[in-house]
């Protein structure tokens, strides 16, 4: 059977869990999402696995790279992850990693880059799946109104980030 290998990273919006198997980091998520519990249960589930509370490589450059988030240090994640999901959900939060640090998109602007302007709500549903909270940047997704919608981590939690990330491309434009 395989292993997933799991820890606990605390992050300046709470505890987080994060897990990985020897290919890649397979979730990041904030440790009171409603959903928590059933991403653990698919994770298992789909790569009949059995959860290890351990860090290894990919968690230990995981905790690494968010530290450098949070600290304004750090725009781009480079870990190998290891998504579990539908082909479609996997091309969805791939396309997740063309949106610009400090940059949002629609979920119609997402469903156009993926050459799918049809598939809106399917492209919405997939990002709310979005195992790798924060590294696959679904909190860059905003309503085509400009209303912050949908965030598994809440609202409040998608505010903050985008704040964080708009201050640190202001502070670069200030210092130049």
């Amino acid at each position: 059977m395989q292993i997933i290998n799991t820890t606990h990273i605390e992050t300046d919006l709470g505890m987080m869990l994060a897990a990985s198997t020897n290919n890649g980091i397979c979730l990041l998520e904030f440790t009171d999402s409603k959903h928590l519990d059933l991403e653990l249960k698919q994770l298992s589930n789909s790569l009949k696995a059995q959860f290890v509370q351990a860090d290894n490589e990919y968690l230990l450059m995981l905790r690494k790279q968010l530290h450098e988030y949070f600290a304004e240090e750090r725009k781009v994640f480079d870990i190998p992850l290891d998504l579990v999901g539908t082909e479609f959900q996997k091309q969805v939060w791939l396309s997740l990693l063309h949106i610009p640090y400090g940059s949002t998109t629609s979920y119609l602007k997402q469903a156009e880059f993926l050459g799918k302007p049809s598939v809106v709500r399917a492209v919405a549903n997939a990002n709310g799946k979005n195992k790798i909270s924060i590294v696959l940047p679904c909190h860059r997704v905003i309503g085509t109104n400009g209303s912050l919608t949908g965030y598994g981590g809440g609202i409040w939690r998608k505010k903050i980030l985008l704040d964080l990330e708009k201050n640190v491309i202001k502070d670069n434009k200030d210092s130049n």
